[in-house]
């Protein structure tokens, strides 16, 4: 009986005796497995960035906002902060109004908030400080605003006019003193809406006056732990509703209420579903190639077991068994499956850390991914190699001496 360390040295003599063809063979699997690998690592990777990135947005935040008049007012305002859970809260109002310094006018969204902004929403300062309860005509700009927007950089104690459609249809201009710059938080993936260093930021008194306006566009809270985030934003939203007259049996009833709730972990959530779905085509992609690899390794194996008919005649004639030529067979497979895990995996790891590094990724690769590699290489060359295997097993060994 063939035990498996002769089955093997045959095996490699069988590959080393047609060197590129089962070069070639082994390409396919290669391919397959790499893929299936940067793409796993890929989809990863975007999951790590996600949470970094919304991290830069504001620790455990819950955003709250209606686009309807007078729906929020002061009142509201302590309705959140006295929620359970909640450890900071600001009023926000956002405009997308128009800058002008030295003669130079620009779109920007101005926002006006509070002093809890500041913690809320992860802010940290690059130069000068950020607003104050007390302050009144300065504003706090992001890097974006300062470095980017002008031909000349804003600095602290700059000047500038800040215009916004008043309620009535007219606008309302005032000249503004840069208090702080905000740090650029390199948050690639968080959307210019919520980064504040595509923002302006003044206080939410001034804005009201300016906009002509006395109730709150919405609020951006922080919940004190993540592990409270979901409890906190359901108990916000219950008392936001009753506070705005919602009936109690329309509470649960998301079109009956004048506002729009969201957590942080609900942005994550939707990120990492696209994510996974993204991964998935990608990897089922992979799979096809993995796939052809598969069909390759059948067919040189089926020519393989033609080109050595004889020889496997003179093997059954020498007292080898079915068994015997089944193992031969399938140990080769199983070879050319392993060699092909091999270079996929370090194809892998190599690609992705590239493609990473080029969509500007975390590079995240677990361990596992290279087990999965050999596992998913084995399998197919196994796989591939079973029907082959057979047949050359089932040959009449007469038939086979006298093939040529």
């Amino acid at each position: 009986m063939v035990n498996l360390s002769q089955a093997t040295r045959i095996a490699l003599g069988s590959i080393r005796s047609a060197k590129v063809r089962s070069a070639l063979t082994t390409l396919g699997i290669v391919i397959g497995v790499a893929a299936v690998i940067v793409n796993i690592s890929l989809g990863v990777g975007f999951s790590q960035s996600f949470e970094e990135n919304l991290g830069a947005a504001g620790s455990n935040f819950v955003v709250v906002f209606t686009q309807k008049n007078n729906v929020f007012h002061d009142n509201q305002l302590e309705v959140v902060r006295n929620t359970a859970g909640v450890e900071a809260v600001s009023p926000v109002n956002t405009q997308i109004g128009t800058i002008t310094y030295q003669s130079s006018s620009r779109s920007a969204a101005i926002n006006g908030v509070s002093s809890e902004y500041e913690e809320v929403g992860n802010i940290l300062m690059e130069k000068g400080q950020f607003l104050t309860d007390q302050d009144q005509y300065v504003a706090v700009i992001g890097s974006d605003i300062a470095y980017d927007k002008f031909e000349r950089n804003l600095s602290v104690k700059n000047s500038l006019n800040i215009s916004i459609n008043n309620i009535d249809g007219t606008v309302s201009t005032r000249k503004f003193t840069v208090k702080g710059i905000i740090q650029d938080p390199d948050a690639t993936y968080v959307a210019p809406e919520v980064d504040p260093s595509f923002r302006i930021f003044i206080p939410h008194d001034v804005m009201q006056e300016m906009q002509g306006v006395s109730d709150i566009g919405g609020f951006f809270i922080k919940a004190e732990s993540l592990e409270i985030l979901e409890a906190t934003t359901d108990e916000i939203d219950e008392n936001l509703a009753r506070s705005v007259g919602v009936p109690s049996r329309d509470i649960d009833n998301e079109d009956a209420k004048p506002y729009v709730i969201f957590s942080q972990q609900d942005i994550l959530e939707q990120l990492n579903q696209i994510s996974a779905a993204l991964t998935s085509i990608l990897t089922a992609i992979a799979l096809i190639a993995l796939l052809v690899g598969s069909i390759g390794i059948t067919n040189i194996m089926l020519v393989t077991v033609t080109e050595r008919t004889k020889e496997i005649g003179i093997l059954k004639s020498l007292g080898y068994t079915y068994r015997d030529i089944l193992t031969l067979f399938i140990v080769e497979a199983a070879i050319i499956g392993f060699l092909g895990g091999v270079f996929g995996v370090i194809l892998g790891v190599v690609g992705s850390y590239f493609v990473n590094q080029y969509l500007d990724v975390p590079f995240v690769f677990p361990v596992s991914l290279v087990f999965l590699g050999f596992g998913i290489a084995l399998f197919v060359g196994i796989a591939s190699g079973i029907y082959p295997a057979n047949k050359a097993a089932r040959m009449d060994p007469a038939e086979s001496l006298r093939y040529e």
